[in-house]
């Protein structure tokens, strides 16, 4: 008994000791991000002592002022938003299918789906930038960018719905069928209510996705598709990095998606362990 009780005391101490010391590793970066983005150019390379600089908002000025920031927002907002619309226009029935109509080709399509992601994204760079500059001329657009970055995250799309639909009975489908919904009715009417949580969740991690995306954000667009990523991609120059400047960029553009993050957490955690034995 005491062996139990002794056991118990070091989990109590240890477990949240260990949570506390994790969390504080992972936030460390985001903190001298922030930290970081108060300190003029020159202070943020010196080797000084932490605390031993003038906090100003001069970066914070100079990114609204002089660098545009609410335009590459913007932008930043319309393609993730779009991109995760038309992923989920296309992943929400073809997961349906896999999962309540099989085929005995449906797994092989679900493992080539997610081998595309093992493409190496500068192999098909120079294609995708001929083409969309010489022929198809939608180079830094709206619309190459929402394409690209649906189409990346669409395995990712369908892989999760799929997951989440095939814990659903598919007793209540067929009930709908008998009952002479259509299979659009099925998906709107039955199958999201039931798995709203999957679905949401799914939302949310593809927006984020989206939102981070900086290989093809920064290739594929100039000025007028340019995204936050762009953004901070410009802070440099063949002087060096503008360590100030950089940092107040980059928190500007992870602060909405912490944001975002901390007050849909709830219905993330919840749309992850869909499913699960609780």
């Amino acid at each position: 008994m005491a062996v139990i009780d002794q056991t118990s005391k070091f989990g109590k101490v240890f477990w949240p000791l260990l949570a506390w010391t994790v969390a504080l590793i992972f936030f460390f970066p985001i903190f001298w991000l922030v930290f970081t983005s108060f300190k003029t150019d020159a202070d943020a390379v010196k080797p000084e002592f932490l605390f031993k600089f003038t906090p100003t908002l001069e970066n914070y000025t100079n990114m609204t002022e002089n660098y545009d920031y609410w335009r590459f927002a913007i932008n930043s907002v319309i393609t993730s938003t779009f991109a995760t619309l038309f992923a989920l226009f296309v992943g929400v029935p073809a997961a349906y299918a896999m999962a309540f109509n099989p085929s005995r080709h449906t797994k092989d399509i679900l493992v080539w789906m997610l081998s595309t992601k093992m493409l190496p994204a500068a192999a098909v760079l120079y294609p995708m930038t001929f083409l969309t500059k010489n022929y198809l001329g939608i180079f830094d657009t709206h619309f190459l960018i929402i394409v690209v970055l649906s189409l990346i995250n669409l395995p990712i799309v369908i892989w999760m719905l799929f997951t989440y639909f095939k814990e659903i009975p598919k007793e209540i489908i067929e009930a709908g069928k008998m009952d002479g919904v259509s299979t659009w009715g099925e998906i709107k009417d039955i199958l999201i209510p039931l798995a709203w949580g999957g679905v949401a969740s799914t939302a949310l991690l593809c927006f984020i996705f989206c939102w981070n995306e900086a290989y093809w954000t920064v290739r594929l667009t100039t000025t007028d598709a340019a995204t936050l990523s762009k953004l901070i991609e410009g802070n440099r120059a063949p002087e060096g990095l503008f360590f100030g400047r950089l940092s107040a960029v980059s928190a500007a553009a992870v602060g909405p998606i912490v944001v975002l993050g901390w007050f849909c957490q709830k219905q993330l955690v919840r749309g992850l362990t869909f499913g699960a034995v609780k």
